[in-house]
């Protein structure tokens, strides 16, 4: 997208960004859980969400999970992004969100979170720009600073990575490297 689409306050908001906090469920993956008979868990994965992911960490914005849900699914896929803030399992969300701002020594305002639901709505409101992606509840869209065009789990967190990087002046860098690479 081009930042002209983003109203200004978002712009605004993102150039102070350091740290996207992801939701897992719904965000990351599509929202399906699947069970196979060995009672094994499986979730998909997007891999432009993950190449989002390691840009924003290679260009100093930090990313972390917080989840509701368990999953050694979820610790795997981290581990494969280098995400070191991995917070599952947790009800109380609030605590870890603290958790990770005073670790990083940074104000609510430059953290942006993503989420889908209900239960993400506390930490969306906290902090100094919240997204929701375009499959997500309705009420969350209404209190979400801007909702992606992409849906969780097809590349929402692509488009937020790619606004955080180029509102920052990161992203033509980022562009120019795969350019100029030797054929």
């Amino acid at each position: 997208m081009l930042l002209s689409d983003y109203p200004n306050p978002v712009l605004e908001k993102a150039k102070a960004i350091k740290l996207l906090i992801c939701d897992v469920d719904g965000v990351l993956s599509d929202g399906k859980v699947y069970y196979s008979n060995q009672g094994e868990e499986i979730k998909n994965f997007n891999i432009k969400d993950g190449l989002g992911i390691k840009q924003l960490l290679n260009h100093g914005i930090q990313v972390a999970i917080i989840t509701g849900r368990q999953s050694k699914i979820v610790e795997r896929r981290a581990n494969e992004l280098g995400i070191s803030f991995i917070y599952q399992g947790k009800s109380d969300k609030q605590s870890a969100y603290q958790e990770i701002i005073n670790r990083l020594n940074i104000e609510q305002q430059q953290v942006a979170h993503v989420g889908d639901d209900l239960p993400d709505l506390p930490l969306m409101l906290r902090s100094g720009l919240g997204f929701c992606v375009a499959d997500g509840h309705y009420f969350v869209k209404e209190k979400a600073d801007w909702t992606t065009k992409a849906k969780g789990g097809q590349g929402a967190v692509r488009e937020i990575s790619d606004l955080l990087l180029q509102v920052q002046g990161k992203l033509e860098s980022i562009h120019q490297q795969y350019i100029n690479q030797p054929q």
